[in-house]
Parts: C-alpha cells; sequence; structure tokens
C-alpha cells in the first residue's frame, strides 16, 4: 500500500508566493517612508538647531525609533551627506518638472523658486554644504539642478522675459535670503506665507520691462563658480 502523500496542493505556492511579495513590498515601502520621514526631519532639526543638534530629536520628529535611524545612517556625517543629497535631488526634480511643465521659460524660474523655497534649500545648504564631502554622487546632484537652472536664465534672457542683468548667482543668493525666518518668532506658517509673498514681489522685480527704464542693479554680479570660491576658508586659500 502506498504511503499518503504530504506535498501540499499546486496552488498553495503561489498563493504563499503571492503573500511573501506582498509583504515584501510593503516592507519596502515602509522603509522608503521612514527613510523620507528621517531626511525630512533631519533637514529641519539641522536648520534650527545647527548639523551637531542631537539625534535622538530627529528620530523623534521623524515618528522612528533611534534604531531605526542608526539602522539606516550609522554616524552623524553619514545623515548629513544624505540630507543633502536628498536636497539636491528634491529640488532638481522639480526644477525639471518647472521646465517641462510651466508654459514659458520666466514662469517655470518663477514655480521652481517657490518650490526651492518650500524645499528649504536655502535654509539647508548653507548650514551642511561645507560639512559634506563633494563626491561624485554629490556633484552629480548639484550640477544637473546648477544646469536646470542655468538653462531657465538663459531661455528667459533669449525670450525676453527675464532683465538682461540677472545672473544665475542671484538666483541662488535670493532663495538663501528668502529662507531666513523673520526676527520675533513668527509661527511658521505665517513666516512661510510672507516668505512666499515677498518672493512674488521679487520676482515681478526679475521681468524684463517692456517699455520701462528698469534701474541699475547695485553690487557685484556673480557665477556660482564665484560664489563658491568666495566662501571658502581665506586660510584655505594662503595655504595653496
Amino acid at each position: 500500500m502506498r504511503a499518503a502523500s504530504t506535498a501540499l496542493p499546486a496552488t498553495a505556492l503561489p498563493v504563499d508566493s503571492a503573500v511573501a511579495t506582498e509583504i515584501a513590498t510593503e516592507l519596502r515601502a515602509d522603509a522608503r517612508r521612514n527613510r523620507d520621514q528621517i531626511l525630512l526631519a533631519a533637514r529641519d532639526v539641522f536648520i534650527d538647531r545647527g548639523p551637531s543638534a542631537p539625534l535622538d530629536e530627529i528620530a523623534r520628529r521623524a515618528g522612528v525609533g533611534n534604531a531605526t535611524l542608526y539602522r539606516r545612517f550609522p554616524d552623524r556625517q553619514a545623515l548629513l551627506r544624505a540630507v543633502v543629497l536628498d536636497v539636491f535631488r528634491r529640488v532638481g526634480d522639480e526644477a525639471r518638472l518647472a521646465l517641462s511643465e510651466a508654459p514659458d521659460a520666466f514662469a517655470a524660474l518663477a514655480r521652481y523658486m517657490h518650490r526651492a523655497l518650500d524645499l528649504r534649500i536655502g535654509a539647508v545648504m548653507p548650514a551642511l554644504i561645507g560639512l559634506v564631502e563633494m563626491d561624485n554622487e554629490v556633484a552629480h546632484a548639484r550640477d544637473g539642478l546648477t544646469r536646470c537652472v542655468e538653462h531657465m536664465v538663459n531661455r528667459a534672457h533669449a525670450d525676453g522675459t527675464l532683465r538682461p542683468d540677472v545672473v544665475v548667482g542671484d538666483i541662488g543668493t535670493v532663495l538663501i535670503r528668502f529662507s531666513r525666518p523673520l526676527p520675533g518668532q513668527l509661527p511658521p506658517e505665517l513666516d512661510d506665507g510672507l516668505a512666499h509673498r515677498h518672493l512674488d514681489l521679487l520676482i515681478d522685480g526679475l521681468r524684463a520691462l517692456a517699455g520701462r527704464g528698469a534701474g541699475t542693479l547695485r553690487g557685484p554680479s556673480t557665477t556660482l563658480e564665484d560664489l563658491r570660491t568666495a566662501s571658502k576658508d581665506p586660510e584655505a586659500h594662503d595655504s595653496d
């Protein structure tokens, strides 16, 4: 007499495999959400409290445990680099979307500036960029963003919508200035709203004025490379 087979039905494996795949997909999605939450929380904490801010505070704001944070970012330097890379990539994506979706170059530039203000690039980069090695991956993300903004400015100059004396360096430094909170500890929502209102006023000043004379801009016309060079430690130049 043959022993009874103990094999599972043929349909069992596909069902189990489908469940395993669904669980793995959910775990990957959870991991991505946790990572995004950590990076956004770290960006805000580093802006508010500086690059030496407690990592425990970042985990708390992100809504994750300390073990989750350290599993993804084993030390502070890894987290600083990840924040810089993430901001460059997010703002670069917004710049590319603006170029592809806005009706013209000036509209793309205006949309990009508002989104970059939301993503706080003008606040986080001055605080962190000098602490992170400019390796190939970080430089690639930075340069991709720079090329998009240069393309917007060049196109807007070419079609006559952007005043001709505005340069790419003006765009970045304007975002830095508008990213700083007003004095008096205003509620964040009010401070953010005023920043966008004042940016709208400035964007109107960037327009080429058809039939009207625009005043001459005071101060230097600088490239991004000029700004990077000028922001380096003078002692480092002396030791070259």
